[in-house]
C-alpha cells in the first residue's frame, strides 16, 4: 500500500497517523506542497492523504498560488479511484472537492474538545485535538459522521473521508505549530504550555485512537491492512 501525504508547512508531518499507516503495510511519500514545489504524481498511490494549513481553501490568492493545483490533484485521485483522507485543512479541501463550502468559523477551536460521533459513525468518540478556525458544509449526498457544537468534525463520501480535527499530532509536533504561528501562539484563551503538556499527557490514547481511526479510513477507501 503506497500512501502520498501532501504537507503545506515544514514543521507538518503525519506523526501518529502515519505510525499506523506503517505499521498497516504502508509505505509513505510526503511532499511538501506550495508556490514553488512540483505537483506530485498519483502513479502506483493507493491513499492520499492531506494534512492541515494555515492558509484557507476559500482564499483566491492561495489558490492561484498552489492550492487549485493541489484540488486538481484531488479531482485526479477521484477520478483515479484513489481513496482521499483529509484532515483539517484536508477535510477542507475535501469538502470543497465535492461540492460542499468552507467558510471562517464564528469560533474556532483550539484544544482537546469532546467530538460526539452521529448514530451508527465508525469514529471514536473524543476527546480529539482541535486547530482549526473555519468549517465545512459537506453537501447533501456526504455523510456526516462527528460533530461538536462548533463544527462539522468527520465526514465521508465514496471512499474518501474527512476529519476537522488533528488525530496525527503529538505533544512535539503542536509545540512546533505554535513556534511557527504566532497569531495562535498569542491567543488570550490558549495557554499554550499547559495545552503541550496536556497532549503529552494524552499521546497514548491519542495513539490508540489514530490508529482505530486509520483502521475506519482503509476500511472505507477498500485497502486491506497488515499490521506489524
Amino acid at each position: 500500500m503506497r500512501v502520498l501525504v501532501l504537507r503545506h508547512h515544514p514543521e507538518d508531518h503525519p506523526g501518529l497517523v502515519g505510525e499506523a499507516l506503517v505499521a498497516r503495510g504502508a509505505t509513505l511519500e510526503t511532499v511538501l506542497v506550495g508556490p514553488a514545489s512540483p505537483t506530485p504524481r498519483l502513479e502506483g498511490v493507493d491513499l492520499v492523504v492531506v494534512l492541515g494549513s494555515s492558509e484557507a481553501v476559500y482564499d483566491p490568492a492561495v489558490e492561484a498560488a498552489w492550492f487549485g493545483r493541489e484540488l486538481d490533484l484531488l479531482r485526479d485521485a477521484d477520478r483515479r479511484g484513489v481513496a482521499i483522507f483529509g484532515i483539517c485543512f484536508g477535510a477542507q479541501a475535501l469538502c470543497r472537492l465535492i461540492g460542499g463550502h468552507v467558510e471562517r468559523a464564528a469560533e474556532g477551536e483550539v484544544g482537546w474538545f469532546e467530538v460526539v460521533p452521529e448514530p451508527g459513525s465508525p469514529v471514536g468518540e473524543g476527546p480529539w485535538l482541535e486547530y482549526h478556525f473555519d468549517v465545512c458544509h459537506p453537501p447533501a449526498e456526504a455523510s456526516v459522521w462527528a460533530r461538536t457544537a462548533r463544527a462539522i468534525q468527520a465526514f465521508a463520501i465514496g471512499r474518501h473521508v474527512g476529519v476537522q480535527f488533528h488525530p496525527e499530532v503529538d505533544a512535539t509536533q503542536l509545540a512546533d505549530w505554535f513556534a511557527a504561528d504566532a497569531v495562535a501562539g498569542r491567543r488570550p484563551d490558549v495557554d499554550v504550555a499547559a495545552l503541550i503538556a496536556q497532549t503529552r499527557e494524552r499521546e497514548v490514547e491519542a495513539r490508540r485512537r489514530a490508529a482505530d481511526l486509520v483502521d475506519v479510513v482503509l476500511e472505507r477507501a477498500g485497502l486491506g491492512t497488515t499490521h506489524a
